[in-house]
């Protein structure tokens, strides 16, 4: 009942926001706004929306969502309203609990009212959108997902605050568990600016790494054409925009940073309350509730008592030594749809920087490229000023909640952010390090901000990679801007194999010498038929341990003045060559061979579709990063790695070509959920059709409203 009328309460205050958001602002919206939108289907399941509303866009894209990944986008829908475990059971009330106790729900219904009237209309339209298919396809979805219907605007909300601030910010494996938990993957992002570019053509590559198994972060690829936007690019699974799209004249990606946009507050427990600035405090608190199912199908209310401090939410951590408050920034921002939208809307510089200064998305770096030759790499997020200083590491861990020193008030503005526009080098690059060697000579020097905005490194080896495949040639073609995208090789092994051959060299012991032959003949590529890499690999998780990046075994650690050639050398050679020994026996164990060629065991393998497989840990510093996980039935599959990939040349016509690796549908026995790792195996792209006329020389099927 509590629930009940809470809800009701919540409707209620939503209803009266709004209200007085139209009355600022009336906008007039036609009944059916999808009246005349059309979706086209190319033959690789990818969507072109034609609408003559922004508003249908928006519907057709939810009706193509729905079509592609209707299972999970309903079970996303379901769990952003903290509703999982009463629709699906007890496996989910840790998260329902998660996101209750931290009050998404309310706060989502909140968010949702404070959206422009333009914007309130789009998420309702997107929404509709689902339904639409939902009601007309009733057979393609699972049942138990079909309980979620219908979607209403505010869901969408919903699951845009769920995954921006409580999975990529402050999900609760990182603020319970390990702060260093990461749960959203990595990416790859250059621009190229014209004087750099061997045609004068700006050129643009988007590439995140998420993980292959269909979630929360699933990508999906779309082309949109609306009054006032036309763009092409991929977003997560239940979003209504698009966070990685290029036009006409720009285009932007993202990739996750390294920004720490929530504090956690140990508290000093005291009484019934707890230690503040000399005083004893008491919470306040608020009972809550969620529904489980039980396992006859009935439902079960779990009730708790939710504590709050003057930070925000209280919590125990496991174990129960530690109790904390939580303080998450942004939760007073409402408009990350709303800056991302503007961003694709954008036709030039000025436009897409006065989105970025809203300062809404609350994290990932954001790399740009324009048709005009402005080229881009900001260190974005809502980062909280901390005016009494401290580092990076002070404060992803728990500070001291006693006393009202630590208590931020204030974020930083967008001018407070590191940020490279335009260098003399002609590019950015980033690949989830730091944001000091975002260009090469470094121009952002880490003394000139706090050190809390992040640490100073180390700068991984796919960075450096990365850095290294731009910086190559004074100038750089398209097809040369692809086919670094496309390496394998690993800077780990042009590293460290000449000093560890060397010191191997002389052994007597048989393993040794085998291993010895054959890396002396390996080309230090990931590729299918590479000998070699299977061992090398081996031996570089022995040496670096903790997915290759301890430098404990490195004879010279990482550092900034040296940021391209460390770590580097053999602290202790005769230890590494006994790594290299116990390599032999591990890559024996795992791989039945030490010379099984990389694309025997590392397979793309979906459904009836298995075709060898390339490229490796980006640790190792391999550019075309794919995670491989562990051995099973006689082969590895990608865990995580590459998703969704564009490359672009701002020329005339534009080039545009890339693939979406384990294709643009989750859905059981589409003919799209496989049908472009041909791409992934044969390391190529394909083109992207931008045109209404190319779409239509590869039409599959027509949606019409």
């Amino acid at each position: 009942m509590q629930r009940k009328l809470l809800s009701i309460a919540l409707m209620a205050t939503a209803a009266l926001t709004g209200a007085a958001v139209e009355a600022k602002a009336p906008i007039k919206h036609t009944a059916t706004p999808q009246a005349g939108t059309q979706i086209l289907w190319d033959s690789f399941g990818v969507p072109h929306i034609y609408a003559k509303t922004e508003e249908g866009g928006f519907y057709g894209f939810g009706y193509a969502q729905a079509q592609a990944h209707g299972d999970i986008l309903l079970h996303m829908l379901g769990e952003a309203r903290a509703r999982a475990a009463e629709y699906w059971g007890e496996s989910f009330a840790k998260q329902d609990r998660w996101l209750v106790a931290n009050d998404v729900p309310q706060r989502s219904a909140k968010w949702y009212a404070q959206q422009t009237p333009q914007m309130r209309a789009d998420l309702d339209a997107f929404a509709a959108g689902i339904n639409a298919y939902a009601k007309a396809h009733p057979e393609a979805l699972k049942p138990e997902v079909r309980q979620v219907l219908p979607i209403r605007g505010v869901d969408i909300m919903a699951h845009a605050h769920r995954l921006m601030n409580y999975v990529y910010i402050a999900s609760d494996q990182r603020v319970l568990v390990n702060p260093a938990t990461n749960n959203a993957g990595g990416s790859n992002a250059w621009a190229v600016a014209p004087s750099r570019s061997a045609s004068g053509h700006a050129m643009l590559l988007a590439n995140p790494h998420l993980p292959w198994a269909p979630s929360i972060l699933t990508y999906f690829e779309a082309q949109i054409s609306a009054p006032g936007l036309s763009i092409y690019g991929a977003t997560q699974v239940g979003l209504p925009v698009l966070r990685f799209g290029f036009n006409n004249n720009l285009g932007f990606t993202n990739t996750v940073n390294t920004i720490q946009g929530y504090t956690s507050y140990k508290l000093t427990l005291s009484g019934e309350g707890y230690s503040f600035d000399g005083k004893t405090l008491p919470f306040t608190t608020q009972q809550k509730s969620f529904k489980v199912r039980q396992a006859d199908g009935s439902l079960k209310t779990e009730t708790f008592t939710q504590r709050y401090a003057v930070q925000g939410p209280v919590f125990d951590l496991p174990g129960g030594q530690e109790t904390i408050a939580l303080k998450v920034a942004g939760l007073d921002r409402p408009g990350v749809l709303q800056q991302y939208l503007d961003m694709g809307k954008a036709q030039d510089w000025a436009h897409f920087e006065r989105a970025l200064r809203t300062v809404q998305a609350p994290m990932f770096n954001i790399v740009y490229a324009d048709r005009a030759g402005h080229i881009l790499y900001l260190d974005n997020g809502i980062l909280p000023v901390h005016k009494q200083g401290g580092s990076y590491a002070d404060w992803v861990k728990p500070v001291a909640g006693d006393t009202s020193s630590t208590l931020w008030k204030d974020v930083h503005t967008y001018d407070d952010l590191p940020k490279v526009l335009d260098p003399a080098s002609g590019f950015v690059q980033n690949a989830n390090d730091p944001p000091w060697l975002a260009t090469y000579p470094r121009v952002l020097d880490p003394k000139k901000w706090p050190s809390y905005v992040s640490a100073i490194g180390p700068m991984s080896q796919r960075a450096q990679m990365s850095v290294k495949l731009l910086d190559q040639t004074p100038k750089l073609s398209f097809d040369d801007f692809v086919a670094r995208k496309l390496t394998t090789r690993s800077l780990m092994a042009d590293r460290m194999l000449p000093d560890l051959l060397a010191a191997a060299k002389d052994s007597t012991d048989t393993d040794v010498q085998a291993a010895v032959a054959l890396l002396s003949a390996w080309d230090h590529q990931d590729n299918a038929d590479s000998r070699g890499a299977l061992l090398f690999e081996t031996w570089a998780g022995i040496f670096a341990p903790g997915n290759f990046t301890s430098q404990a075994n490195y004879a010279v650690k990482w550092t900034l003045d040296d940021p391209l050639e460390t770590p580097r050398g053999l602290k202790d050679k005769t230890a590494a060559v006994a790594m290299l020994k116990q390599a032999v026996a591990k890559t024996k164990q795992l791989y039945g061979a030490i010379d099984r060629p990389f694309g025997e065991v590392s397979r793309f393998h979906l459904g009836h579709v298995n075709l060898p497989g390339n490229g490796g840990f980006g640790n190792t510093g391999v550019f075309r990063t794919i995670t491989w996980g562990p051995m099973k039935n006689g082969e590895r599959t990608p865990a995580h790695g590459e998703t969704w990939v564009s490359m672009v040349e701002f020329s005339t016509p534009m080039k545009a070509v890339g693939m979406m690796s384990y294709g643009n549908s989750s859905q059981p026995n589409s003919p799209h959920n496989a049908d472009q790792l041909q791409f992934l195996t044969s390391k190529t792209f394909r083109t992207l059709w931008t045109t209404r006329k190319d779409v239509e020389a590869h039409l599959e099927s027509t949606t019409n409203f």
